[in-house]
C-alpha cells in the first residue's frame, strides 16, 4: 500500500512543482505583454492561452497529441531528430499541466499588472530607467499579490491534472500514475481504501500549499 500512495504523491510533486515553475516564468512574462502592450493579434493570444481554461481536458489532451505525438506536428520533428517520443512519460505530464495551469496565471497575473498605477512607471521613466528595469523592480513587485495567486492557483491546478494527463501520459504504474489518476484507477477497481487514502492526501497538500502561502503573505505583509 506504501508504494501506491508514495510514488504517485512523489510524481504528483514533481510534475508540479515543475510545471509551476515554467508557468510562473512564461506566465508573467505573457501577462506584461498583455497588460502593457498594444499589437496586432494581441486578442488571438489572448484566446489561444485561454482556451485551456474553457476547454474539456480530454480535448486538450487530444490536442497535445496531435502536436506531440509520434506523428506529430512537433513530435514528429523531434522523434526524427533525436529519436525521443514524449507520449506516456512524465515529461509530457508536465506539458499538459502547464498547459492548463497557464491561464489561471495569466489571467490574474495579468489583471494585476493592469491595476498597478502607471505614474510610477512613468515616473521611472523620467529618471532614465529601462523599461525591463522598470518591469522588474516597480511594476512586478508592486503587482506581486496577483503573481502570488496566480502561481499558487497554477500549483493546484497542476496537482489535480487529470483528464489531459490521462490523454498523454497514460496510466503506466510507476511511470505516469499521478494522484489524481491513481485515485480514478482505485476507485474502478473497487480499491476504496486506497482511493480514501489517496484523497486525503491529496486534499491535504493543497490545503498545507494555500496555508502555507498565506502565512508567506501575512509574513511579508504583501
Amino acid at each position: 500500500m506504501l508504494e501506491q500512495v508514495w510514488f504517485p504523491l512523489v510524481i504528483t510533486l514533481k510534475i508540479a512543482a515543475i510545471s509551476t515553475l515554467i508557468v510562473a516564468i512564461l506566465g508573467t512574462i505573457i501577462s506584461y505583454i498583455l497588460a502593457r502592450r498594444e499589437f496586432m493579434g494581441k486578442w488571438l493570444v489572448d484566446v489561444l492561452v485561454t482556451l485551456p481554461m474553457v476547454l474539456p481536458p480530454t480535448v486538450t489532451g487530444y490536442l497535445l497529441i496531435v502536436l506531440l505525438g509520434k506523428n506529430g506536428i512537433f513530435g514528429k520533428v523531434l522523434f526524427d531528430l533525436t529519436g525521443i517520443s514524449l507520449l506516456f512519460t512524465w515529461q509530457v505530464a508536465v506539458i499538459a499541466a502547464f498547459v492548463v495551469s497557464l491561464p489561471l496565471m495569466v489571467k490574474t497575473t495579468t489583471a494585476a499588472i493592469e491595476a498597478v498605477d502607471r505614474d510610477f512607471e512613468y515616473a521611472a521613466f523620467t529618471l532614465g530607467r529601462k523599461e525591463l528595469e522598470t518591469a522588474l523592480f516597480i511594476t512586478l513587485p508592486l503587482a506581486k499579490k496577483g503573481i502570488l495567486a496566480g502561481i499558487v492557483l497554477s500549483f493546484a491546478r497542476a496537482v489535480g491534472e487529470f483528464g489531459a494527463t490521462l490523454m498523454v501520459a497514460g496510466n503506466i504504474p510507476g511511470r505516469t500514475n499521478t494522484m489524481a489518476i491513481s485515485i480514478y484507477s482505485a476507485f474502478q477497481g473497487g480499491n476504496n481504501e486506497l482511493a480514501n487514502m489517496l484523497v486525503i492526501i491529496l486534499v491535504t497538500v493543497s490545503l498545507l500549499s494555500m496555508a502555507i502561502t498565506a502565512r508567506l503573505v501575512n509574513r511579508w505583509k504583501i
